[in-house]
């Protein structure tokens, strides 16, 4: 080992030394610790051998003809992994200044580079998002200085990626505006909504400790909620027609006629159902109470068969008319629908049924007729 070698041995950098042929002759500590082969497994191997490179040995033999400068080259280690040293190449000259060897000195930029390769990878996220989302993504610093301003949804406002950088925020906003702010700034994550400019919007606010974990900034997303409330507008909008729509398609397949004074008819038709005959029930019951009616007929001509919940549902109903002061009258029971209302074991010996709707509206106005002729006392049947 030559003496300038011998002084850097303890060097924390990598000292590694060959000669002419390129046996190593000089490997430190620090050479030992950062490409994982120690002294003894170095001391006599070729450099182009234990560190090779895409260039072979080549490379290490032009350093004998001439110094160079930095060079970043990657090395494998003794364990298998990865390590990225910058390379300093110094000639060790003879007596009589001719070249006897070369002296390497090393540092690991191993952690340097993948810092700088995550900090790239976040960059390119960032770019993605700021280019292609319709947000603000800003930061600022301790005192409320925006030190970053950009997105996507900045052109929609009129204004140019980083046009409030250096701008004090507490100075553009009001003290009602920049309260998410403020208590960002105190170490709490918050989000809020708000209005600006006439515009709501929509912001996230995210406290970012320095090494000692006292905050020092605060990164935040905007979102601009304008287009989002007027998209949830017309929505209700929509839906409010559909419920219309559907209430009117509601009324047309239930609907409650008044045939005669006193006399209400509901003919029903198509598929009855558990939820269509509670609707059923409320708006008949309604309409019972609010004409004053004696009488009510549930026709069921055009129904074609029901469940044993509906079936149920049906006398309920009848029962019910009959506690508000008035008859409820089944007219039209197909077969099908008569085995379902005897499946049940329901009693309807006290229901009226009659053939049909005509039948019915001639029962209810038989009998209001020869009320009205006794002075309204209730036909005995």
């Amino acid at each position: 080992m030559s003496a300038h070698v011998d002084t850097l041995a303890r060097s924390p950098l990598a000292v590694v030394e060959y000669g002419l042929d390129l046996a190593i002759t000089a490997w430190n500590e620090s050479a030992a610790r950062q490409l994982g082969f120690s002294r003894q497994e170095a001391m006599g191997r070729s450099i182009a051998e234990l560190l090779p490179v895409p260039e072979g040995a080549g490379l290490w033999r032009r350093l004998l003809d001439e110094d160079s400068g930095e060079q970043r080259l990657r090395h494998t280690r003794r364990d298998g992994g990865d390590v990225a040293v910058v390379w300093v190449h110094h000639r060790v000259l003879d007596a009589r200044g001719e070249a006897a060897g070369v002296v390497c000195i090393g540092r690991d930029v191993t952690a340097e580079l993948e810092a700088s390769r995550r900090q790239a990878e976040h960059q390119h996220i960032l770019r993605a998002l700021v280019e292609n989302l319709d947000v603000v993504v800003w930061a600022c610093d301790a005192s409320g200085v925006f030190t970053y301003y950009d997105g996507k949804a900045l052109a929609a406002a009129g204004m140019k990626p980083g046009q409030l950088v250096g701008l004090n925020n507490f100075d553009i906003y009001k003290e009602h505006q920049t309260g998410g702010l403020r208590r960002a700034l105190r170490g709490e994550p918050m989000h809020n909504v708000m209005e600006a400019d006439g515009k709501p919007i929509e912001n996230w606010f995210v406290p970012v400790r320095g090494e000692g974990g006292e905050v020092d900034s605060v990164v935040g997303i905007t979102l601009d909620l304008t287009e989002a409330r007027r998209a949830e507008k017309e929505l209700r909008e929509r839906l409010a027609i559909i419920e219309r729509q559907q209430q009117v398609i509601r009324q047309l397949s239930t609907p409650i006629l008044q045939v005669w004074k006193g006399v209400l008819a509901l003919p029903m038709i198509g598929v009855v159902d558990s939820a269509r005959t509670a609707e059923v029930m409320d708006s008949l019951l309604q309409a019972v109470v609010r004409t004053g009616a004696r009488y009510a007929l549930l026709d069921l001509t055009g129904v074609e068969a029901v469940d044993t919940k509906t079936a149920s549902y049906l006398v309920d109903l009848v029962r019910a008319i009959r506690l508000l002061g008035a008859e409820g009258i089944i007219t039209g029971i197909r077969p099908s629908v008569a085995q379902t209302i005897v499946s049940l074991g329901i009693d309807l010996a006290e229901i009226t049924t009659l053939s049909d709707l005509q039948a019915g509206l001639k029962h209810c106005i038989g009998r209001t007729l020869r009320e009205a002729t006794r002075g309204g006392r209730p036909d005995p049947g």
